[in-house]
């Protein structure tokens, strides 16, 4: 079956790390995980072995076909779609044979395209509630900025937007020779724990996601001329950094999430964040 370009597609023949990116999900004793992209299906088998059921979301009609033929119904649903039209949330509802245990939180797994990586995961953020954990394959570079801490190079927007939603951690890099055909860079697999911290923080979802996105909207400038920019005035925002014990100069590459919170606090209780919305949704993958 030829490969379509236009897809993203990238498919892993790599045995041992197929077996591991089964494995990194956890238990799958009656669970269902919903496969992102599962391509030709060597991912999909090493799920469908441990789990109770899988939901393979497939945007390719020749590859939705394909793993309808190979798999038993019993085991794996395909779900020919788009993963961004997906609703993990009605799932069990819209899939009451893929979830003959319940209503579970979801595991999903994915070998994301690399070219709607940052949409996907926004769509995962946005679906908090329905999910437990996620096993993902992105580009190294994208891994990087995902689990990136404050102060290094890659700390940044995404950073902020998938850790304030549970923690990431890296798990392994694969070159391009572990794919069909080989991409021009490596990947890497992360698992991502959803547990929010909106509330611990003391912060309003929509709001802090906002405020954050304009905290970044310039790299170069210093988070005091971000916000400034954003319309919160001078002397506002003076009071609100030191109120919130951040320097002056500092820049948002630099902040933990929890001196945004701080900040994103102490601005909320001046009124101050009403912010233009001038920044991007989310950076590129």
């Amino acid at each position: 079956m030829p490969v379509k370009p236009k897809l993203g597609q990238n498919f892993l023949h790599d045995a041992e790390a197929i077996q591991h990116i089964a494995a990194s999900i956890g238990d799958l004793s009656n669970r269902t995980v919903v496969e992102i992209g599962p391509g030709r299906g060597s991912i999909t088998g090493a799920l469908a072995a441990r789990a109770s059921h899988v939901l393979a979301v497939e945007l390719d009609h020749d590859l939705a076909l394909r793993l309808r033929v190979h798999f038993p119904p019993d085991r794996v649903t395909v779900v020919e779609r788009d993963v961004l039209h997906f609703d993990f949330e009605t799932a069990c509802k819209d899939f009451p044979e893929a979830f003959p245990s319940g209503n579970d939180r979801l595991l999903v797994v994915g070998n994301l395209p690399y070219g709607i990586t940052s949409q996907i995961l926004l769509k995962l953020a946005a679906s908090h509630a329905a999910l437990d954990r996620a096993v993902l394959m992105v580009q190294r570079e994208v891994a990087d900025r995902v689990t990136a801490q404050p102060g290094s190079r890659d700390y940044g927007l995404l950073s902020v937007t998938v850790q304030i939603y549970g923690p990431a951690q890296r798990l392994f890099t694969l070159p391009p020779s572990a794919f069909t055909p080989p991409p021009d860079v490596h990947s890497t697999v992360f698992r991502w724990r959803f547990a929010p911290r909106f509330a611990e923080l003391g912060v309003e979802e929509a709001t802090f996601l906002r405020f954050v996105r304009q905290c970044f909207a310039q790299k170069r400038k210093t988070l005091a001329n971000n916000l400034r920019a954003a319309g919160v005035q001078p002397a506002a925002v003076a009071a609100a950094l030191s109120q919130a014990t951040i320097a002056p100069q500092a820049r948002a590459e630099a902040l933990p999430i929890e001196s945004f919170a701080a900040l994103w606090r102490c601005l909320e209780a001046k009124g101050a964040t009403s912010l233009s919305e001038a920044a991007p949704q989310s950076e590129p993958a």
